[in-house]
């Protein structure tokens, strides 16, 4: 008991971790170093790191494919509950690793949602003319939470041994192809890439205990 009340106080702060970040993106250093003037927060250190990259479309392209790996993972998994409801005719009865890891995927799309409507930044580049929001970065939101999500709850679901870790290689290697090829790729701000990554610990971490608590 003593060790979950720990968990979900760290979970608690990673959250807080994550919120502080994004507001301190969002009123720190604020400069319009951005395509068309547009503000830019944290500003001295992201200019820095742009000039260090610059803009790779080839990388742009190879991680905007990429992305579709994570998505067909999440529909692996949307497949296994989509069958498991037929077979049992009823949702309820789906297995309650896939009915919290929809509800997961939910909150994951609603915070895309969110951060697509309220603007914390804006791509250091113009694509194709237009001026797109870049905070967090989605590609690497989207990888880290669905292949993160699938290294934790694989170990519960596959007997098949080979097929679990042919899967987590995958998972792995996705997240880090994406995470290292958008930062290269220059079509994000630095701390766009970081915030995606702590906003993703910190649902990881609240999908793990969901997920330990209905396998004690």
């Amino acid at each position: 008991m003593e060790k979950r009340r720990k968990e979900i106080l760290l979970c608690g702060g990673l959250f807080a971790v994550a919120i502080i970040y994004t507001l301190l993106v969002k009123y720190i250093d604020v400069q319009e170093i951005g395509p068309n003037d547009s503000l830019v927060g944290f500003a001295t250190i992201n200019n820095f790191m742009f000039n260090l990259t610059g803009v790779n479309m080839l990388w742009y392209d190879i991680t905007d494919w990429w992305g579709f790996v994570p998505l067909f993972i999440a529909f692996i998994y949307a497949m296994i509950g989509f069958i498991q409801m037929i077979k049992r005719r009823n949702i309820l009865k789906v297995d309650k690793e896939i009915l919290g890891l929809g509800v997961y995927y939910i909150i994951v799309i609603g915070l895309y949602i969110f951060f697509e409507t309220c603007i914390i930044n804006y791509r250091p580049t113009l694509m194709d003319g237009i001026l797109e929001a870049s905070y967090p970065s989605s590609h690497t939101l989207l990888s880290v939470c669905i292949c993160g999500s699938s290294l934790i709850i694989n170990k519960y679901l596959f007997k098949n041994r080979n097929f679990f870790k042919a899967e987590n290689i995958i998972s792995i290697l996705s997240i880090l192809v994406i995470v290292i090829g958008r930062f290269i790729s220059g079509v994000h701000w630095f701390t766009d890439i970081v915030g995606a990554i702590l906003i993703s610990i910190a649902l990881l971490k609240a999908f793990n205990i969901y997920i330990k608590s209905i396998n004690k």
